[in-house]
């Protein structure tokens, strides 16, 4: 039995320090990446898909180097321990990468052609930036307003995401 309450403990800790702004970052990376990726070859969908995975999958490798450097820096030795941590307190930069790739996916089954799977994905990827800002304020505790400000700001960071997306016109 104190092996589960251990478990329970550790899950619990880890739902308490959780840090969003990983999926934030995340969220706006994959947007990005949307937007940049207009003209795509001849399988598009497949390629915004690698595309967006493998930003993810770089920029979350890029996340846990630098925090193991810092603890280099610290005079630190990286633990096994440490490492796992930094993978998992990284992990949602590439984990907001998903949703949009799973929007590129379905968007055939929508009958979706390219431009429109491309404002689909970037949707999804505004949406959990936007998600993702709101759940960390809730979490942390802060009030319905501060709640509805931060959600804002994403929205608008959002919308100049599409701004330069209508700019970039591919």
């Amino acid at each position: 039995m104190r092996r589960t309450e251990d478990v329970a403990a550790r899950r619990a800790e880890r739902r308490e320090h959780a840090d969003y702004t990983g999926a934030v970052y995340g969220s706006m990376l994959a947007a990005s990446v949307i937007v940049g990726a207009g003209s795509l070859g001849r399988f598009p969908r497949l390629e915004l898909i690698a595309l967006l995975l493998l930003t993810g999958a770089v920029f979350w490798i890029a996340h846990v180097h630098a925090t193991l450097f810092g603890e280099r820096l610290a005079q630190r030795s990286p633990t096994r321990r440490i490492v796992l941590r930094a993978c998992r307190d990284e992990w949602p930069i590439l984990k907001a990468a998903i949703p949009p790739a799973v929007a590129v996916a379905v968007s055939p089954l929508l009958g979706l052609d390219m431009p429109g799977t491309l404002w689909l994905a970037l949707g999804v990827a505004i949406a959990g930036q936007i998600g993702w800002s709101a759940a960390a304020a809730h979490r942390i505790g802060a009030s319905w307003r501060q709640v509805a400000v931060t959600a804002t700001v994403n929205l608008l960071l959002g919308l100049l995401i599409v701004g330069f997306k209508l700019l970039l016109k591919h």
